[in-house]
């Protein structure tokens, strides 16, 4: 009887040795805009998206197109708005942005908010106030909640998710943000994605060597996507914990065994 399930266990843990390399090939990439690896993307090719433009890789991603040059990053909908006008109490109001990228604001009705910054807006709200009810008005108004100042992070991470970040934060930041990566995240897989303009542009980089100072720690922006790949060596490994698991205790069975 022993001798049986000793044959057993070692039959089975060939067969699930044999298993690991077709398991590290036919793992699925995470959740995502899309897999690099199955695209194999390079630098002078793209892929169309079904929403206009293109998917393209390309080594280091450029800021927003309204981020660059210190520039503010505009309004967006359902971003919610304090509009605070001075000495005139009863016309502060907290506001969300609609679909529409509108606000409605006593007196002056909807304004257009999105695409704007909130200098831009705060001008344009000034004069509507100026043009007929109020002389010199001095508007403020303070972001409680911007869309646009969030990212996903996806994939192997322990926790996946959306999360909003500083104006000043870094891929680094956006790894902790989601715990780090799991027992299959490959460091060297990282992928970030950035819409610039019709198309999405998406760069692969390696955090281990971020982390050892051989790499810079690129700037993320809100909107952002950070996906993180399996790493096949390690989905390997794991199989084979697993099989010799399996087969341990099946030996332990036979030897307790009468």
């Amino acid at each position: 009887m022993m001798r049986n399930l000793m044959n057993c266990a070692a039959i089975t843990m060939v067969v699930m040795l044999g298993s690991l390399s077709m398991s590290a090939c036919t793992s699925t990439s995470p959740t995502g805009p899309a897999s690099i690896d199955a695209l194999q993307l390079t630098s002078s090719s793209s892929v169309p998206l079904s929403g206009g433009g293109a998917l393209k890789i390309v080594k280091d991603l450029p800021a927003p197109q309204n981020s660059q040059n210190g520039s503010e990053q505009p309004l967006s909908p359902n971003d919610v708005l304090e509009v605070d006008v001075f000495q005139v109490d009863n016309l502060n109001r907290t506001v969300q942005v609609d679909a529409g990228g509108q606000i409605s604001l006593p007196l002056i009705g909807t304004v257009m908010a999105a695409g704007k910054t909130v200098r831009q807006l705060e001008k344009e709200i000034e004069a509507a106030y100026s043009a007929n009810y109020l002389q010199s008005p001095d508007v403020t108004i303070f972001i409680k909640e911007s869309i646009g100042q969030r990212i996903t992070v996806d994939g192997e991470v322990n926790k996946a998710g959306i999360y909003p970040v500083s104006s000043n934060a870094s891929l680094i930041d956006a790894v902790a943000l989601a715990g780090g990566f799991n027992t299959i995240g490959d460091a060297g897989k990282v992928f970030v994605y950035r819409n610039i303009g019709q198309n999405t542009l998406v760069a692969n980089y390696n955090v281990e060597n971020i982390r050892a100072g051989k790499s810079r720690n690129p700037r993320i922006y809100g909107g952002d996507k950070v996906v993180v790949f399996p790493s096949k060596s390690k989905i390997a490994l794991n199989n084979l914990k697993d099989a010799l698991g399996v087969a341990s205790t099946a030996v332990r069975i036979g030897v307790l065994a009468p």
